[in-house]
């Protein structure tokens, strides 16, 4: 797969490419850690996603620097930052924009379409199901297609577009859960845990100081695109994209293919979005390892932030107490290469 593009260029010219797209990433790295502590996972696959041209959902509990962490990332990069915080009252045009009636110097009246804060390049939805499901359904089409549709007229959204959503657990007060289309519109749905004893340590030093550590700017958009096009170009041998579709098969229950545990405990497997999360996602990290070639590994490190968020688990998988990601990793286990 992808053989074409890799065959017009030399050795030496895809081994440059590579190394700086390393070089690109390990700069936006070092400039993200200035500000946090720990998280090198977290930071890792936030980076892979803003370079696989995916949108990410960040959830953890209040207090874990999940905003701090968005708005570090927005910082390190030349773009066009905006934040909504969402609430049971925002509504769906606070965040896209409305039509407004205008009048001109001779009086004449008119609608003129006034933007909302999605027309950025980097997108925070802060505490994203705290809003009603109809808001959280605003950001649908944006998300995937790139555009916004009001009053007839479509508007494109600028390039790159990169919403970064932060939620908080479901079992928390004052919250609803994402429908499950909004849900698979996120390349990865990432948990933010609480940091050991020696992070936060590191945290109380750095946060309790006078001195504020500055973020430096490190990659404009053309540059980003430039690397995203770069990423779709790495080869996906046939084996390895067989291995990513034997995942996401083994997730349905009603598939020939299923795990037991799927079979039993889930009411719905991944969509066809798992699989092309998975694959753009480990061409990405390929790039990051210093190859041009996808391996099952990446594949397999890939799985459980691509498709924890679109397997739906049933009444008795819930009743067992069970993660989704518990039954990602019965998947692991039992799918090889």
């Amino acid at each position: 797969m992808n053989d074409g593009a890799a065959n017009t260029q030399t050795s030496a010219e895809l081994e440059r490419q590579v190394a700086d797209f390393r070089e690109g990433l390990a700069s936006l790295k070092n400039e993200i850690h200035k500000v946090i502590i720990g998280q090198d996972e977290i930071i890792d696959q936030i980076i892979i996603a803003l370079f696989a041209g995916g949108h990410v959902l960040l959830e953890g509990v209040p207090g874990l620097g999940k905003t701090l962490m968005v708005k570090t990332l927005s910082q390190a990069l030349s773009l066009q930052f905006s934040r909504v915080q969402f609430t049971p009252d925002l509504m769906p045009a606070d965040i896209t924009g409305t039509n407004i009636v205008v009048e001109d110097e001779r009086g004449q009246r008119s609608f003129q379409f006034q933007r909302g804060p999605v027309f950025g390049n980097v997108l925070l939805a802060d505490e994203i199901n705290r809003a009603t499901p109809k808001t959280q359904s605003a950001l649908l089409e944006a998300m995937q297609e790139g555009t916004v549709t009001a009053g007839g007229q479509q508007h494109s959204l600028p390039q790159p577009f990169f919403v970064m959503a932060t939620q908080n657990p479901i079992e928390m007060e004052g919250t609803y859960p994402l429908p499950e289309a909004q849900l698979d519109r996120f390349l990865f749905k990432l948990l933010v845990r609480f940091p050991d004893r020696d992070t936060l340590l590191g945290i109380l030093d750095q946060t309790t100081g006078r001195a504020a550590p500055k973020v430096n700017p490190v990659l404009d958009s053309k540059t980003i695109l430039n690397l995203r096009d770069l990423a779709r170009d790495v080869i996906v041998a046939t084996q390895v994209a067989e291995y990513a579709v034997n995942i996401v098969l083994a997730t349905h229950p009603e598939s020939p293919q299923a795990v037991s545990e799927a079979q039993r405990f889930l009411r719905f497997g991944s969509s066809p979005r798992g699989g092309q999360a998975i694959i753009l996602a480990a061409k990405v990290r390929a790039l990051l390892e210093g190859r041009f070639n996808v391996s099952f590994e990446d594949v397999r490190t890939m799985t459980k932030p691509a498709l924890r968020h679109r397997i739906i688990m049933n009444f008795e998988g819930e009743a067992e107490g069970l993660t989704t990601d518990a039954i990602l990793d019965r998947v692991l286990d039992s799918v090889k290469p």
